[in-house]
């Protein structure tokens, strides 16, 4: 009977950590050996996003491939989500003794690496950021103020009880302006469409609430930013991120002419092109 016991509080045991891996607020795949490299996808979109640019990656470094919770296939955590994933993503790199460290970050995951750049203790190499704002809530919203951005909204209830039909055709609105490639289109429309609702509705929320403007001044690595020239033009586009990134002492700026945001998926060939020099610049 004692053995019966044991055995059953063992398979509890067992449940209740699998569980609690199931609802972190990250999870990484780790592939190659070298200097760790660190690829945190944007806002929705699964780790796999980087799949072309890790094969060619992990022949000379340690690629750390993310997923955040909500998205993917992988199951929610309780809000607020963004400070949750982002402390993770600290604890991550800590933990696991990620010296001398690149991140690179797509959107939301440039962002994110912003964040990570201005934290003590991390000893990162550089940040790599694709079509990423450190503030992309002030160009959304007028009179921005973070403070007044809260999860019940009229927006964001009419979000969380919107019918299947109609989110749908809004993902597929939503994915028409982010690239050009009709394939690729479908795919960020079936991320969307894929992605836990609360945490599509909540999360953004979060999102747009995080401003880092004012703590660019305290990154003192490489910072190389990528930005596409579509739908709005390499003028504008030039002149918001200068706006934006008025605060960091110095970077790189490079342009992907004819992309969309999601320029990975619109100039793949040039785009691990542009991320394979900016690495080999640095060693």
């Amino acid at each position: 009977m004692k053995k019966v016991i044991i055995f059953f509080i063992s398979i509890v045991f067992s449940l209740s950590i699998n569980a609690k891996n199931k609802t972190q607020p990250i999870h990484v795949e780790v592939t190659g050996k070298g200097n760790p490299i660190l690829l945190i996808p944007g806002f929705t979109v699964p780790g796999n996003i980087w799949s072309p640019l890790v094969k060619e990656l992990e022949k000379n470094y340690e690629c750390h491939v993310v997923t955040l919770a909500g998205f993917g296939g992988k199951e929610p955590i309780e809000f607020p989500w963004l400070p949750k994933v982002n402390a993770s993503l600290k604890n991550y790199i800590l933990k696991n003794d990620l010296q001398n460290s690149t991140i690179i970050g797509h959107s939301l995951g440039g962002t994110i690496a912003t964040w990570l750049a201005t934290q003590k203790g991390l000893k990162l190499s550089e940040i790599i950021l694709i079509d990423a704002l450190p503030a992309a809530g002030s160009l959304m919203i007028p009179n921005f103020n973070p403070d007044n951005l809260v999860y019940e909204s009229p927006y964001n209830n009419q979000q969380l009880v919107m019918d299947d039909v109609t989110f749908e055709q809004t993902a597929k609105a939503m994915s028409k302006g982010m690239s050009l490639k009709e394939s690729a289109q479908e795919k960020i429309k079936n991320w969307i469409l894929e992605s836990d609702r609360k945490t599509y509705v909540y999360g953004y929320t979060d999102y747009l609430k995080l401003d880092m403007r004012k703590d660019l001044e305290k990154i003192a690595i490489p910072v190389t930013i990528i930005a596409a020239t579509k739908p709005y033009g390499k003028d504008m586009v030039t002149q918001t991120y200068k706006s934006q990134y008025e605060n960091l002492k110095d970077y790189n700026f490079i342009l992907a002419e004819d992309s969309a945001h999601f320029i990975m998926l619109d100039k793949p060939e040039w785009f691990t092109k542009q991320i394979r020099m900016i690495l080999s610049s640095k060693e």
